[in-house]
């Protein structure tokens, strides 16, 4: 008997040590601490405390099609993942919607320390009865927010409306230095994307702060040594593109002209910008883009493209994306050769 319960012990030891991850590589299957493929598509991070949570799309299999899941992660590396399960599962959250192809997409939360409350903002979409003409139009082209009071949910939807009275596909959030909280979104009808600031309570979107005339979308900031990072991927569908980066000295702008932030060639290393990661830590301050590398065809299967970047001196590049690895605590990151 206790031979049998050494080794079992020793196998789930072994088997946390092999599920524990010291590096990130891009590109590969990265698996959560149960061994599973992390499925956060599309997602948006926030860190609490020494924890960081991340959300994003729920598209394993087998998923009931009759709602839309996000989920929730957390870390306190950034490498090594546990799965909180599903932070919220959301049935048609609009009567107007046409039928039951309508998406989630792009789910994003925020903590209001002054309410307690954390606030999910997502991409609603979908063909709207008696106006749209195919059944899989994008015609809702709006957001839905959900509130909950814990990190993990279960999040209730509260509502949904067009932010700033316009139609909004792609979103992304920005959090300043200051704890002044964004959304961004991209408006097909006027061929860019707006960086809009949330009310007080971040229940609504308050005022527009820029409108960035560029078509668009996958909109996603940073500020880093005084300047303000906008980086924006062109309107390609699920197919990747040479993403583009501008800077400016103040969120309103005026913004530099875009220029690629990857060699062009590569499709910013078949990814799409999804937002950034800026750790500080107590030797240096790292900012990760953080990307995903869609598969349209197995949508569970898509990648993530996490890589820090080259950044200050208002230039921003993407370098081809290899393992490696970070300390949180010191800010500091290294290749893993």
């Amino acid at each position: 008997m206790k031979t049998l319960l050494l080794t079992l012990c020793f196998c789930a030891i072994s088997f946390y040590t092999i599920a524990q991850q010291n590096s990130i590589r891009p590109g590969e299957v990265w698996p959560d601490a149960d061994g599973n493929h992390i499925q956060a598509h599309g997602g948006g991070i926030i860190k609490l405390g020494n924890l960081y949570y991340w959300y994003g799309e729920e598209r394993r299999p087998g998923l009931d099609t009759n709602f839309r899941y996000v989920s929730c992660y957390s870390s306190k590396d950034l490498m090594n993942w546990k799965f909180n399960g599903d932070a919220m599962v959301l049935s048609k959250p609009d009567s107007t919607l046409a039928n039951n192809r309508w998406v989630l997409e792009r789910p994003k939360v925020f903590y209001n320390a002054k309410t307690k409350q954390y606030v999910m903002y997502m991409h609603i979409d979908g063909a709207i009865k008696g106006v749209s003409k195919s059944p899989s139009a994008y015609d809702f082209a709006g957001v839905g927010v959900a509130v909950s009071d814990k990190a993990t949910g279960p999040f209730k939807l509260v509502k949904t409306f067009r932010p700033l009275g316009k139609e909004s596909r792609d979103i992304g959030q920005f959090i300043d230095d200051d704890g002044s909280a964004y959304l961004i979104f991209e408006c097909r009808p006027v061929k860019g994307f707006y960086i809009a600031q949330l009310s007080d309570d971040f229940l609504s979107v308050e005022k527009e702060v820029a409108f960035i005339n560029l078509p668009l979308e996958g909109g996603a900031v940073v500020h880093y040594k005084g300047l303000y990072y906008a980086v924006g991927s062109k309107l390609t569908g699920w197919s990747p593109n040479p993403n583009k980066v501008a800077t400016a000295t103040s969120l309103a702008g005026p913004w530099t002209e875009f220029v690629n932030m990857a060699p062009p060639e590569t499709n910013t290393y078949n990814s799409q910008s999804t937002m950034f990661i800026k750790v500080v830590g107590s030797k240096d301050t790292t900012v990760i883009y953080m990307g995903d590398r869609w598969k349209p065809s197995a949508l569970h299967d898509s990648r993530y493209i996490w890589m820090p970047v080259e950044i200050g001196a208002g230039k921003l590049w993407l370098p081809e994306p290899k393992p490696w690895s970070i300390n949180v605590k010191t800010g500091k990151w290294k290749k893993i050769e």
